[in-house]
């Protein structure tokens, strides 16, 4: 099964020899204080720094302000923003405007009357990240190891590439993609041995758990 990956939340410079070795197409740094997967400044530097060519380098913030941004985009060699807030889609056209570079933003389902958004961001992000919704009074939008039911995106389409996020794993990430049809997975919670440490043979088990498919 052709399907891309993304490995976010990486810290360390071993989760990064990982996500290379596992044949990531994408790596997430997180830029959210109230994270267990959060990152400075300077080590998402470094981190970005030792990725190799060809593999996409994505921010993770939320609800983020232009001094935020700013101070991550002018540090860290980065190919695409993450936007996991409330961002409207008029903050999602200025920003992609305000740095040059693509803009993939989330989007929680946890029911038919969220997918209405996913077609209003279609419309000017550049990629769409479908996640499970968070629960009422969590304390992160996602990275909480919960699934959304996929039935409700089976064999539905986009104006914009998406990747599907939210509870996966080694062992039920192939099935998600099966049964909604998606070309790209995320993952960071399922790849953990505890929250904000990634492990190498979780994570090369989730690659192959999708090759083997």
């Amino acid at each position: 099964m052709d399907v891309k990956v993304k490995f976010c939340g990486l810290k360390r410079p071993e989760d990064v020899a990982a996500a290379v070795a596992a044949g990531a197409t994408y790596v997430g740094l997180v830029f959210f204080a109230k994270s267990p997967r959060c990152v400075s400044i300077d080590t998402a530097r470094e981190l970005a720094l030792s990725v190799p060519p060809g593999i996409a380098k994505v921010a993770l913030t939320v609800d983020a302000d232009d001094a935020a941004l700013d101070a991550i985009v002018g540090a860290v060699p980065l190919d695409m923003l993450q936007l996991h807030g409330r961002e409207t889609p008029e903050r999602v056209t200025d920003l992609r405007r305000r740095h040059g570079l693509p803009v993939m933003k989330a989007v929680g389902v946890a029911e038919e009357a969220d997918l209405a958004a996913l077609e209003t961001y279609g419309k000017v992000a550049d990629q769409l990240l479908v996640d499970a919704k968070p629960p009422k009074g969590a304390v992160l939008p996602g990275g909480n190891g919960l699934a959304f039911d996929w039935r409700l995106i089976a064999g539905r389409r986009w104006p914009v590439p998406w990747m599907l996020a939210g509870g996966l794993t080694p062992a039920n990430v192939a099935e998600a993609a099966r049964m909604t049809g998606a070309r790209q997975v995320d993952v960071s919670s399922g790849v953990e041995s505890a929250p904000g440490v990634k492990d190498p043979e979780l994570m090369a088990a989730f690659s192959a758990a999708l090759r083997d498919a």
